[in-house]
C-alpha cells in the first residue's frame, strides 16, 4: 500500500489504496451490509494506513441529518452579504442542510462545529480549519485568494467595459472611479474600471471611496461607486447639492442589490446573480468531498451583468 500523503488522506485515497469505489469504502467504514468481510478488512486496512479519519461532512452524506454549513459573512448590516444568505439558506435547506452563521469575527467558533465553510466577508478570510483538516472551506470572491481554498470568482471585465460604453455614449468624460484603497493601489473592481475608461482614450480619477461628491475634482460627469451602497449615498448627496442625475453626472454602482430598484433615480449597476454564487458555492462543498489528495481546489467564475436604469 501507499505511504501517506502529505495532506489529510481523502475517501478517493482510501479507495485507491485499497483498489474499490469510494462507494465500497463508505460500506466499509459505516459496517453497512454489501460488502464481504475481506474487502472490508482490506478497505478498513487501507485507512489506518493512510491515517483516514471520515470527515464530519462524509458522514453527513450518509446521514443528512447530521450535515453542518458553516457560512461566514463581512457584515449582516449590510444587504449585500443578507442577500447572499438568504440564497444560501434557501438552496441549503432544499438540499437537507442545517445552516449556522456568523460574522468574520465569530469565524474560529463556526468552524469547529461545522462539516464545511462558506466564507463570504471581503476581507481576508482566517484560516479555520486549523485541528480539522478534513473541513471543506470555499471563500466567496476574496480580495487575495488562497492558493490552497477552493472559491467562486467574481468576474467584472465585461460588464465594466458595457457601463463604460454607455456612459461615454451619454457624453461622460470627466469619470471618477471610487474604490476601497488610495490610489496608486486599487482592487480588482476598480481596475477593471480604469482598464475600461483607458482603452476608450479616457484617463479617470480615482479616489477613495469616502470622498464626498463636493471633494471630487470640479467638472466630473460620471462616478463609478465602489458597490451600490455608496452609489445611493452618491444620489442623496448630489440631490442634497441640486445636481440633476444624469443630465450633469450619471453614477453607476456594483453588486445590483434588490433595493436599488426602490430609489429615485434608480441606479445604474453592475449585478451578480448572488443565487447563482450560492449554488456554486455549495456544489464546490461537495466537490472538495471527493477531490483526490494533492488535486488543485476548485474554482467557479460568476459573472456580473450590467444593468442600465435612471442614474446614467
Amino acid at each position: 500500500m501507499s505511504a501517506p500523503p502529505a495532506r489529510a488522506a481523502t475517501i478517493v485515497d482510501v479507495a485507491r489504496a485499497a483498489g474499490v469505489s469510494r462507494q465500497t469504502v463508505t460500506r466499509a467504514l459505516h459496517d453497512m451490509p454489501g460488502i464481504n468481510p475481506a474487502t472490508r478488512e482490506r478497505v478498513l486496512a487501507a485507512a489506518r494506513e493512510l491515517r483516514y479519519h471520515p470527515s464530519r461532512f462524509g458522514r453527513g452524506l450518509v446521514k443528512p441529518a447530521a450535515r453542518t454549513l458553516g457560512l461566514v459573512v463581512g457584515d449582516l448590516a449590510n444587504p449585500y452579504y443578507g442577500e447572499l444568505a438568504s440564497a444560501v439558506l434557501g438552496l441549503a435547506a432544499a438540499r437537507g442542510w442545517h445552516v449556522v452563521m456568523a460574522e468574520a469575527a465569530g469565524a474560529p467558533g463556526l468552524a469547529a462545529g461545522a462539516d464545511a465553510v462558506i466564507a463570504f466577508t471581503g476581507t481576508e478570510f482566517p484560516d479555520p480549519a486549523v485541528g480539522a483538516p478534513n473541513l471543506p472551506v470555499v471563500e466567496v470572491d476574496p480580495p487575495r485568494p488562497h492558493p490552497g481554498r477552493a472559491r467562486v470568482v467574481f468576474e467584472r471585465t465585461a460588464a465594466s467595459a458595457q457601463a463604460v460604453e454607455h456612459l461615454l455614449a451619454r457624453g461622460s468624460r470627466r469619470p471618477v472611479v471610487l474604490d476601497v484603497t488610495t490610489p496608486p493601489g486599487g482592487s480588482s473592481r476598480a481596475a477593471a474600471f480604469v482598464a475600461a475608461f483607458r482603452t476608450r482614450g479616457v484617463e479617470p480619477h480615482l479616489a477613495h471611496r469616502t470622498s464626498a461628491f463636493s471633494h471630487l475634482p470640479a467638472g466630473t460627469d460620471a462616478v463609478v461607486a465602489h458597490n451600490d451602497l455608496d452609489g445611493f449615498r452618491l444620489l442623496r448627496e448630489l440631490h442634497e447639492a441640486r445636481r440633476a442625475v444624469p443630465r450633469e453626472v450619471r453614477v453607476v454602482g456594483v453588486d445590483g442589490l434588490a433595493v436599488g430598484d426602490f430609489c429615485t433615480p434608480r441606479l445604474s449597476t453592475l449585478a451578480i446573480d448572488l443565487a447563482e454564487v450560492a449554488r456554486a458555492a455549495l456544489d464546490l462543498v461537495l466537490e472538495l468531498t471527493e477531490a483526490p489528495a494533492g488535486a488543485p481546489p476548485p474554482v467557479r467564475v460568476v459573472e456580473h451583468v450590467f444593468r442600465a436604469r435612471e442614474s446614467t
